[in-house]
Order: C-alpha cells, then sequence, then structure tokens
C-alpha cells in the first residue's frame, strides 16, 4: 500500500514499548510493538485496514497532513 498518512511512533516508559499514532485519523487511533520496526509493521497494517475500511463503506478518507502544514481542526 502507497500512502502519505502520518506515522507517530514514540517510545513509552509507561508501556514500555513504542507507541503509534495516526492523527489524520483521529486522537484514538493507536497501535503499538515491542520494537521500533514492529512498532512501523503493525502501523502499515493498521494504515491498510482503515483505508480498506472506510472505502468499502464508502466514507471519504482523510486528506493527509503534509510537511511543513498542520492539520485543520473538522
Amino acid at each position: 500500500m502507497n500512502s502519505h498518512y502520518t506515522i507517530i511512533i514514540q517510545w513509552s516508559d509507561e508501556d514500555q514499548c513504542y507507541v503509534v499514532s495516526f492523527p489524520e485519523w483521529g486522537d484514538y487511533c493507536h497501535t503499538h510493538g515491542d520494537t521500533y520496526e514492529e512498532a512501523l509493521q503493525n502501523a502499515r497494517e493498521v494504515l491498510e485496514l482503515l483505508t480498506e475500511s472506510a472505502m468499502d463503506d464508502n466514507q471519504p478518507l482523510p486528506k493527509p497532513q503534509l510537511f511543513g502544514q498542520s492539520l485543520q481542526p473538522v
């Protein structure tokens, strides 16, 4: 899958794993991984599921955030 969505991967001392968030998809869209590589792989899978689900439900995809631009409130 080739998408232009933002993936933020951060270490969490509290959870002792890498936590991934997807800003364009909302505040509650997250995944994680024990390693950075695992977190990135999980992120790719989640993004694929999110886009497939939206398309299957005929829902619009969120507009990708581009470098140097901030997300606009919906």
